[in-house]
């Protein structure tokens, strides 16, 4: 039995990498729009963020609770038990107030960002590393995100979350992008060879 060494095989695998890549620029740029979109209406974005993650505690805490019950029999069972118990009910908590959730989450984003940038500050002046510049200016950075997000709260919940979250998809999606954009290229090289 022959088999054929001709270049189809070849350009049928680099059809299918084009489409992959193609599919992921695709996707990038739906998220682009989700991300802008979500920009304009932070609001809207700020509460369907808490409708989401509700929804995705709800499930967590059923796949969870199956797991336990399949692991029955081992010691990790009430473990198990109670971690879906409690994805249970922040899941049910967040759905019933999703504006209280997200008044309770934009406190702990700015308490994260206050104490991450006082950290920051203060390790990048005992060390005095090779970042020292970087490490200072991102602890400020945080230290000002902190204090701002706070000292508009509760009023501030309404955006915060929202802005996050379409400022992930926006940049998440501009990564889609360029790798979708990048891959075709160096596919194309590479099948032109």
């Amino acid at each position: 039995m022959v088999r054929s060494t001709g270049s189809a095989a070849p350009h049928g695998e680099a059809e299918k990498l084009n489409r992959g890549f193609g599919w992921l620029a695709v996707l990038g740029v739906i998220l682009v729009v989700a991300g802008l979109i979500g920009l304009i209406y932070t609001a809207a974005a700020t509460l369907t963020t808490m409708l989401l993650f509700g929804w995705l505690l709800l499930v967590g805490g059923v796949v969870g609770l199956l797991h336990a019950v399949q692991a029955r029999h081992t010691n990790f069972f009430w473990l198990g038990v109670v971690v879906a118990a409690l994805n249970l009910a922040a899941g049910a908590v967040i759905l019933k107030t999703p504006e209280a959730a997200a008044e309770a989450l934009t406190m702990f984003a700015a308490l994260l960002f206050l104490t991450g940038g006082v950290f920051r500050l203060a390790g990048s002046l005992v060390v005095r590393g090779p970042q020292f510049g970087w490490t200072l200016v991102q602890g400020a950075f945080g230290l000002l995100l902190g204090i701002l997000v706070l000292a508009t709260w509760p009023s501030s919940s309404q955006y915060v979350i929202g802005t996050f979250f379409s400022l992930s998809l926006l940049f998440d999606g501009l990564g889609l992008v360029a790798t979708g954009y990048g891959g075709r290229r160096i596919v194309g090289m590479v099948a032109g060879k």
